[in-house]
């Protein structure tokens, strides 16, 4: 019986290369609408995948809205006729001009993007005026991962000096709790409360003065805990393809494995080690070497060293292996491993049937 993950035809295919599994995406976006009680609360995150074939899936899915980190992956987005699209990031000096830009380009999507400073929101508020636009803007809060937004204490002062500033409209609260992976669900789902009571409380002070702010929090490991808030947007990205990093931690969500990397043996160093082109720029590499990939036919390889383009397996002796074999790896983590390659190589029924361009990891498109 062939595993799921098998390639009828893979001779033709060079390594090291991505693949992916349509079926597989779609069984993910089935599970992620299934997994919520309004479809509207979903805002999923295209860093993971960056083409335009899996967004259009996940319109097809019935999910309108989405969040992004770059303007290339705005731009993918607007290309895709997304019709509601968060950039997740504050936008500072040449970004804010080429972000105005896609704006007036891409006039068919609603695009917003995050503010966590006065004199950000002042110099995007004065692009905006020169164009004529008034730009939605969400407070990036800082909930404990400690490398962007404002810290929630002190937002409510800078939510309202971004209201009186006339071309940009203040519509909402953004809070990524990316720190909170523990394990434990119950243990997850007693830090992520806590740090989105410091996000409640701001909401609470802001609906006083008569606001009503829309809040989007969260990502893949923490989603089914703010999934059940009634009215936060979601932002989980993994899901569409997954990976063994949040395979491991978050064993309680039903997503497949829907993207791999192929690789093949290119030598054999000594009578118990195999070498494979599966490197540096391959492969993401921010983990610990043994957190990297797992090889689904070959899970009892060791990786013992890399370089940019070879990875040193420990097989044992009398392994068997052959140079020109080919490895099914998962990575460790999906999301900078599909940045490493221009395009992803479909699979359908076993067999290669095209391609899907990887056309945000670029940092430019068009604007």
């Amino acid at each position: 019986m062939e595993e799921w993950f098998s390639i009828t035809d893979a001779d033709a295919l060079d390594t090291p290369a991505l693949v992916v599994y349509p079926a597989r995406v779609q069984h993910n976006l089935a599970q992620l609408v299934a997994s919520i009680d309004d479809v509207s609360r979903l805002r999923p995150h295209v860093k993971t995948h960056k083409n335009q074939e899996s967004t259009l899936l996940t319109m097809a899915a019935g999910i309108t809205k989405f969040k992004c980190a770059t303007i290339a992956e705005a731009e993918m987005l607007g290309l895709s006729g997304a019709p509601d699209v968060l950039l997740a990031y504050q936008p500072i000096g040449p970004k804010a001009a080429r972000f105005v830009q896609v704006i007036k380009h891409y006039p068919q999507t609603k695009f917003s993007c995050l503010i966590d400073t006065y004199e950000a929101a002042q110099h995007l508020n004065a692009l905006a005026a020169a164009s004529e636009l008034t730009v939605p803007v969400f407070i990036d809060l800082n909930v404990g991962m400690n490398r962007s937004g404002i810290a929630p204490a002190a937002a409510f002062a800078l939510y309202q000096q971004c209201t009186a500033l006339a071309n940009l409209q203040v519509v909402g609260l953004h809070a990524y709790d990316g720190h909170i992976r523990d394990e434990d669900l119950a243990l997850r789902t007693e830090h992520c409360n806590s740090a989105f009571a410091l996000v409640e409380k701001l909401a609470a002070q802001l609906r006083e003065v008569g606001a009503e702010p829309i809040i989007v929090a969260g990502g893949s490991p923490t989603f089914p805990i703010h999934a059940a808030r009634p009215s936060i947007e979601c932002s989980p990205g993994t899901f569409i393809y997954w990976d063994s990093g949040y395979g491991n931690v978050c064993k309680e969500q039903p997503y497949w494995p829907a993207a791999l990397v192929l690789s093949r043996v290119i030598s054999l160093p000594d009578a118990t080690k195999i070498c494979v082109d599966l490197g540096h720029k391959s492969i993401a590499a921010e983990s610990p070497l043994d957190k990297r990939v797992t090889f689904l036919n070959a899970p009892e390889l060791r990786p013992i060293g890399q370089s940019e383009e070879h990875l040193v397996l420990e097989a044992g002796p009398n392994h068997g292996y052959q140079v020109g074999d080919l490895l099914y790896g998962l990575p460790y983590h999906i999301c900078p491993t599909v940045a490493l390659y221009e395009r992803a190589i479909t699979i359908q029924d076993q067999a290669p049937t095209g391609e899907w361009k990887t056309i945000a990891r670029d940092r430019k498109i068009n604007l």
